[in-house]
């Protein structure tokens, strides 16, 4: 029986970690997400930015039939929590 894999969304909220995750796993970071996230910087506009790319990743799992988002949290729940929000608040408006 084969299963398939399930993606899995990783909320970037600061573009220090782009380059941490690239050092370590050698996979290369999209290069609009970088350059926005890169742009935002740190704190408050970065974190906003890194959310609203994953909730548009996110958007576009659900849309492609993945049965539901998991996330990579990083001991870090609230990024993830947005995106939930997200994600129900436009789920509610579709069937509204």
């Amino acid at each position: 029986m084969r299963h398939p894999g399930l993606p899995a969304i990783l909320p970037v909220t600061d573009p220090r970690q782009i380059v941490r995750f690239a050092e370590l796993s050698g996979v290369v970071f999209p290069g609009d997400p970088a350059r926005r996230l890169h742009a935002a910087g740190g704190g408050g506009e970065g974190r906003r930015t890194g959310v609203d790319f994953a909730v548009a990743m996110a958007e576009k799992l659900l849309t492609e039939g993945v049965p539901g988002p998991r996330y990579i949290t990083l001991n870090r729940s609230s990024p993830t929590s947005e995106i939930h929000r997200a994600l129900l608040g436009s789920a509610l408006t579709a069937h509204a």
